[in-house]
């Protein structure tokens, strides 16, 4: 049976950076009260007509294909995972599809929030372990500053949210040594109502209803942000546990952990819970805010690039997010 290994990384970030301070000209916040609560200093926004998600996502890929010293030719899939895609349908992964020019080939287009890249992983794993497919690409983007409310009222999620991408490529491999040795899967519904946009929804007359939903607060999101707090560090705990204990490891063999980087103190809880060293925990979202499914691929990229990523280390892949969702991955790079 044939594995997955993870042999090309690449990430985009809008050149445009919103610092703490910046928001206080839009809201009643501080650049400590944003730091005290998230750890995040600043985050990008997108350029209208100059980037989209997927333009993000493709930059991304091509930087990713080139590493792994593959042309987008060599692609036979894509699975691209967002919450914020360019069009209500079709998913952005078509639209990046005809950027590459790879006409034909399958693409899946997948909404699991912030667990998004390692879902994708996951499936694009399972395509490589069939034998169906040899060379996939996997992609994380997400634009997020168009729909935040900059004001003091939305200000809680505002200050958060970031715009990127991140993609890696997946491809097969005889090795048993060196590859994806394991991928898990979580989800629960009952809270889906604890992060959440409730609109536009098809299960609601939109088109005329489109301004009341706006005067109600339907485009807003919903964040019950201590519910959210209190299930991710359990999930995302447990989900790296699992993970290890599925491959016979203890968490004092991971070289480097990398979280989806929604909160400094959920990673930081997080760290403190697996007794691990604060070398073994990747986190950059002092700079790029949470950038949803993007954040990993970015993470992990930002990582491998500054040498922190190394043949032979174990890598562990872990998020939590609105669904709920979680989900990690462990690599034998």
């Amino acid at each position: 049976m044939p594995y997955s290994k993870i042999t090309g990384l690449g990430y985009y970030v809008p050149e445009k950076v919103v610092t703490n301070d910046d928001l206080t000209q839009l809201m009643d916040t501080s650049d400590q009260w944003i730091q005290e609560r998230t750890g995040i200093r600043e985050r990008r926004y997108f350029t209208y007509g100059k980037e989209t998600n997927s333009s993000m996502a493709t930059a991304a890929s091509r930087q990713a294909l080139e590493r792994a010293g593959l042309q987008p030719t060599d692609v036979e899939m894509i699975v691209y995972a967002t919450i914020t895609p360019d069009y209500f349908f079709p998913g952005s992964a078509f639209l990046m599809q005809r950027e590459l020019d790879l006409i034909g080939i399958p693409v899946i287009d997948i909404r699991e929030q912030c667990s998004g890249f390692v879902y994708a992983l996951s499936i694009a794993d399972q395509f490589i372990k069939t034998g169906m497919y040899k060379t996939i690409l996997v992609v994380g983007a997400e634009i997020q500053s168009t729909w935040t409310d900059k004001s003091t009222k939305g200000r809680n999620v505002a200050v958060i949210f970031g715009d990127g991408a991140g993609a890696a490529v997946l491809q097969a491999t005889e090795d048993p040594t060196h590859r994806i040795l394991s991928t898990h899967l979580h989800a629960d519904g009952r809270f889906a109502e604890d992060l959440y946009v409730k609109d536009p929804g098809s299960s609601r007359p939109t088109r005329s209803a489109t301004k009341e939903m706006i005067d109600e607060g339907g485009f807003e999101v919903v964040m019950n942000g201590n519910a959210v707090f209190k299930h991710a560090v359990v999930r995302f705990a447990e989900a790296i546990r699992e993970a290890l204990d599925a491959n016979g490891y203890q968490p004092e063999d991971i070289s480097l952990l990398v979280p989806h980087q929604a909160n400094i103190r959920i990673s930081e809880y997080v760290r403190d819970q697996m007794k691990l060293r604060e070398d073994q925990v990747i986190s950059n979202i002092h700079k790029y805010g949470n950038t949803t499914a993007a954040s990993i691929p970015i993470a992990l990229t930002e990582a491998w690039e500054e040498g922190r990523v190394k043949d032979g280390d174990l890598i562990c892949l872990a998020a939590f997010g609105s669904g709920f969702t979680w989900a990690s991955a462990l690599i034998k790079w």
